[in-house]
């Protein structure tokens, strides 16, 4: 029970809803122990002879306004129980939807997208059920055992009724048997089922690589593994759950074999009529459905306990970034500085950023060059503000970034990265994500200005044109272009560009930079990229190399300190010729 304790909270907040709907649920439970002593009565009078048309008028109208009673009843606690429940439900996804929004990236490094999408369903399932069926069930088991016993002693024999009942307590021995073991296998049952969630989420994810690199029929045996895995806790579940019923039926065997025998007793020594003891039978076979009701019962706590508990658990981590609701909502355009003396992501002791010094003025243009792994992307997530636990501090338009607040902040970035996630809708909706009611003018505006909108008219519903799942249909290079147009359009004080034009041609990528020269004059713009084109019109260029910044200046300059820069420039300056003239020869 103390799943109920835990959704105290919530039956506090909507304890009207909860009262009428279990009041509702008394006046059922209590129109049911009436027609069992009528029937007692009706028995007697046909035993001795004594029914009339006018009492078996009357008894038949009893019955039919106890009848349109419990209906009217039954229909308030399902309206106000099911209510409730589905409010529950409705406020556990909404918050735990709203931490997902607010969790930081170790979060994600630590959770794996199948096991948050069982959270966010199958466990918040469980725990809805609890606030429906469990309060039905818990209040209604209950009520009913003690409304029918309360009728067995008052209407029958309290002799009797106590006989009955003896077997009882063995049910609770029992119970208190099962439910621990209920509770740990529905706890591995969840656990399994976010593993396999996870496991065919990214199957489906990469199905293009596990068919390219003929991994299919590997991907099948690890997945019927855990399948099979999940077979045996299920059957584990099934084990444990099955002994509440015959357990049951024991205990309610029993009572009905010591019903007969002492009852019968009973009517030979005249203790109790004939019509009682019908009434008793027909009371004891009302504790029946409570029975198995208890059973079912502990079912459906012991999985909303195991689910809360895991839900919790994922509500109780809490992001590094600290958003200050005081912080600056105002951001303008500035000079850039990043001061950081050292970085290392969480629970690595490995030194990633060090002794990082860069002062960018006010509409310039940064780029970033380096092997992969030498701190560049690190430096950019910083930026972003994915962690926030560095040695130093990084100003923009004369403020620290921690001191704004973190939506207003994000929402006057633009940020690109190399693989971009495009959503299931049409081009023009992709590119106006951040606000879906700006003209399509403006759509049309930023898709020239990232060199799309020729191909886009080239395609047969233009802008409507739908991209598929993550823009399947879409080329790498579209892709591209896509998410910098989607960047573009919220006119972003700093735009980020993280390996952005590494799909698109020259040819692209030199229209790309031109149009983001003659826009971005007044902006902060950072390009991080492997071909030294990309940077090479840059006010600032910065070499990085395991983590620091090993060069620093204007091409010109740096191509003739013939260092790290130099090289690579000159070595993709020859393959780019090689590549030209044999597409010449071709």
């Amino acid at each position: 029970m103390s799943i109920f304790i835990k959704l105290k909270w919530f039956f506090k907040e909507n304890w009207r809803m909860y009262s009428i709907g279990i009041l509702m649920l008394f006046l059922t439970d209590l129109s049911r122990v009436i027609p069992p002593y009528m029937i007692g009565l009706f028995t007697n009078k046909v035993v001795d002879h004594k029914l009339t048309w006018s009492y078996l008028m009357i008894f038949l109208a009893i019955l039919l306004l106890i009848f349109l009673l419990s209906y009217f009843c039954r229909y308030g606690w399902n309206t106000h129980i099911v209510k409730g429940a589905a409010l529950l439900e409705r406020t556990l996804r909404k918050r735990l939807y709203d931490h997902y929004m607010e969790m930081d990236a170790p979060f994600y490094q630590k959770y794996r997208t199948g096991d948050l999408m069982s959270h966010a369903s199958n466990d918040l399932s469980s725990i809805q059920r609890v606030a429906s069926g469990g309060i039905l069930m818990a209040f209604d088991s209950t009520a009913n055992i003690i409304l029918v016993v309360i009728s067995m002693i008052l209407f029958v024999d309290w002799r009797l009724t106590l006989i009955a009942i003896f077997p009882l307590p063995f049910l609770a021995i029992g119970v208190s048997w099962i439910m621990p073991r209920l509770r740990r296998a529905f706890t591995a049952y969840q656990e399994g089922f976010s593993k396999m969630s996870d496991h065919a989420q990214e199957s489906f994810l990469g199905m293009k690589v596990i068919k390219t690199l003929g991994q299919s029929e590997e991907d099948i045996q690890a997945f019927d593994q855990q399948t099979d895995q999940q077979v045996k806790i299920n059957a584990q579940v099934a084990r444990v759950d099955s002994l509440f019923d015959p357990l049951a039926t024991v205990v309610m065997t029993f009572s009905y074999v010591l019903m007969i025998i002492l009852g019968g007793q009973f009517v030979l020594n005249k203790t109790i009529t004939i019509g009682q003891l019908v009434s008793f039978t027909a009371y004891l076979g009302q504790l029946v459905w409570p029975m198995f009701a208890l059973g079912q019962l502990f079912n459906v706590l012991e999985r909303g306990n195991a689910s809360y508990d895991r839900v919790m658990d994922l509500m109780s981590e809490e992001s590094s970034i600290h958003d200050d609701p005081n912080g600056l909502s105002e951001i303008g355009v500035g000079e850039l500085n990043i001061r950081v003396k050292s970085f290392n992501y969480p629970d690595d002791p490995k030194i990633i950023l060090k002794n990082i010094d860069i002062k960018l003025g006010e509409g310039q243009t940064l780029g970033l060059v380096g092997p992969v792994g030498s701190g560049k992307t690190t430096m950019l997530r910083l930026l972003l503000r994915e962690f926030d636990s560095y040695d130093g501090e990084i100003d923009f338009s004369g403020h620290d970034i921690r001191d704004y607040k973190l939506s207003s902040y994000l929402s006057a970035i633009g940020y690109v990265s190399q693989n971009n996630f495009l959503f299931s809708t049409n081009i023009a909706k992709n590119i106006a994500f951040s606000n879906p009611k700006i003209p399509r003018a403006e759509v049309e505006k930023v898709a020239k200005l990232a060199a799309l909108h020729d191909d886009i008219m080239q395609m047969p519903n233009q802008y409507d044109t739908e991209v598929g799942e993550n823009g399947i249909t879409l080329s790498g290079g579209q892709q591209q272009r896509v998410a910098i147009a989607r960047a573009l359009i919220v006119n972003p004080a700093i735009l980020i560009l993280d390996d952005a034009l590494s799909a698109v041609d020259a040819r692209t990528e030199k229209e790309i930079l031109n149009a983001l020269k003659g826009q971005r004059q007044d902006q902060t713009t950072i390009i991080s990229a492997s071909r030294i084109s990309s940077v090479i019109n840059a006010d600032q260029i910065l070499v990085f190399k395991n983590g620091k910044i090993i060069e620093r200046g204007q091409h010109e300059n740096l191509v003739a300190q013939d260092g790290y820069y130099a090289k690579t420039f000159h070595e993709q300056e020859l393959a780019s010729h090689y590549e030209a003239k044999l597409t010449g020869g071709e």
